[in-house]
């Protein structure tokens, strides 16, 4: 189960890495270029937020772990990636359907399950 917990964890965080990663470092209108017709409009700001949230929540599924340095920051992590996720959910149901919105969610129970299986770690030790 830690293997698995752990290979979750680094796909995880190389993704949301890399969506927040683009987030921050592309220009706003190639971003709003890239998606959808019918994609709701955000600030510029809320897009760099969430990217901002994206990549600290990759670190922090990552390096309490690797530091052994409060390993309890790992769960919070993974919840908040929850949050994002079902709000892009949403979203993405709102303005493309529901097939779309495959993607962010099975992002969001992965990370669901990460915060549920260090907590579980958590508590045997």
């Amino acid at each position: 189960m830690n293997i698995l917990l752990w290979i979750i964890q680094v796909l995880l965080a190389l993704l949301f890495l890399f969506a927040g990663g683009v987030k921050l470092v592309l220009p706003i209108e190639v971003l709003m270029a890239q998606g959808s017709p019918n994609q709701i409009h955000f600030p510029a700001w809320f897009i760099r937020f969430i990217g901002v949230c994206e990549v600290v929540g990759a670190l922090g599924l990552i390096l309490p772990e690797v530091f052994r340095i409060k390993r309890s920051l790992t769960v919070f992590a993974a919840l908040g990636l929850v949050v994002i996720m079902i709000g892009a959910v949403i979203i993405t149901i709102m303005s493309d359907g529901l097939i779309m919105a495959i993607t962010p969610l099975v992002a969001g129970l992965l990370s669901a399950f990460v915060a549920y299986g260090q907590r579980q770690w958590l508590q045997a030790r």
